[in-house]
């Protein structure tokens, strides 16, 4: 068994959580939904004033949000199952698992790229449907993702899951006795990835904010580089966690399948990126609606010499928002 640490570094750990959830009668609130909640309403009010302040049409927001929130948890939930499906399916899938297991949100499990890939599809159905660019939501969304990403992260904590390996830094995390891995000492502190990636989406959050005030980004590139940002990170808090995961080898390289997977998307997105800063060359000033379905111009009746009316373009027309009429960047 590994030795525990010394009294004086538990003194300044990060306690074990003292609740789990509320109970309301028979109907029990989970904090890691409450951290999922907190992260899903967080992105809506930054997009919300982004997507505004980029152009985008009232209400629009919530049309493409209905379509976006639910595909995004489906598919955070299917990539789980199917990247760690031992505890559904049993080892090797003998048939030991609980299928029952694979609604059970709540109990933790929303695997990120499944979440970013089926929600991005749910968002296009909805940006369809209210008339708007893809590229352009995404680049106003990709701040309030990231956003969303390091607050729904606290969720591991409350579930006492996904921690790194044992370490003697003061910041060390305190887990309950019966969350300890097997083999080590209950005294033991062991990595706080969920405040290492929270801490690194918060800063993430920051540097997109910041690049696109300076650079405005378009066409999609916001997202991408937000996508570079978080497999960045992903990559070396995943290296650090210790809890059972599938492990694929590479060139002779074995590693968790999510370094693999953040590697891999790191790469799409920063060789994307580069082909559309290339393509895309100054002509980012882009409307938010797609070609054709601008909204239309309001048009007043005129009477002619005739005395018959004919239709002439009033002085209110709609107009689409445009990058080079705003005075602050989004």
């Amino acid at each position: 068994m590994i030795a525990a640490l010394a009294p004086a570094t538990l003194a300044t750990a990060i306690p074990a959580p003292v609740w789990s959830g509320v109970d309301l009668g028979p109907l029990r609130i989970h904090a890691y939904a409450l951290c999922i909640l907190a992260g899903i309403v967080a992105a809506l009010w930054l997009t919300d004033r982004r997507w505004k302040k980029r152009g985008g049409p009232e209400g629009s927001l919530w049309d493409i949000a209905i379509w976006a929130i639910p595909f995004g948890i489906i598919g955070g939930r299917l990539y789980h199952v199917v990247s760690s499906p031992d505890a559904y399916f049993g080892p090797g899938f003998d048939g030991t698992g609980d299928l029952s297991l694979i609604p059970q949100i709540w109990l933790g499990g929303l695997g990120i790229w499944g979440a970013v890939v089926l929600g991005v599809i749910g968002a296009w159905i909805g940006c369809r449907r209210a008339n708007v660019k893809i590229s352009a939501f995404i680049d106003a969304a990709a701040p309030g993702i990231l956003l969303a990403q390091a607050l729904g992260r606290w969720g591991n904590y409350f579930n006492q899951e996904l921690f790194g390996g044992p370490t003697t830094l003061p910041w060390g995390l305190s887990v309950s006795p019966e969350f300890v891995p097997a083999g080590y000492s209950p005294d033991t502190l062991f990595h706080p990835t969920f405040l290492y990636e929270c801490l690194w989406n918060l800063a993430g959050v920051a540097v997109l904010l910041l690049v696109d005030r300076k650079f405005r980004l378009r066409s999609g590139r916001l997202f991408l580089l937000y996508a570079m940002i978080y497999t960045a990170g992903r990559v070396w808090i995943e290296m650090l966690r210790i809890d059972s995961a599938e492990q694929v080898t590479i060139l002779g390289i074995s590693a968790r399948l999510n370094v693999w997977t953040s590697i891999v998307v790191f790469l799409a997105a920063l060789i994307l990126f580069l082909i559309l800063t290339v393509v895309r060359r100054g002509k980012d000033q882009e409307s938010v609606f797609l070609a054709g379905r601008e909204p239309a111009v309001a048009v007043n009746p005129v009477k002619n010499d005739g005395g018959t009316d004919s239709s002439a373009p009033a002085t209110n027309t709609v107009e689409t928002s445009r990058d080079d009429e705003s005075g602050e960047n989004s």
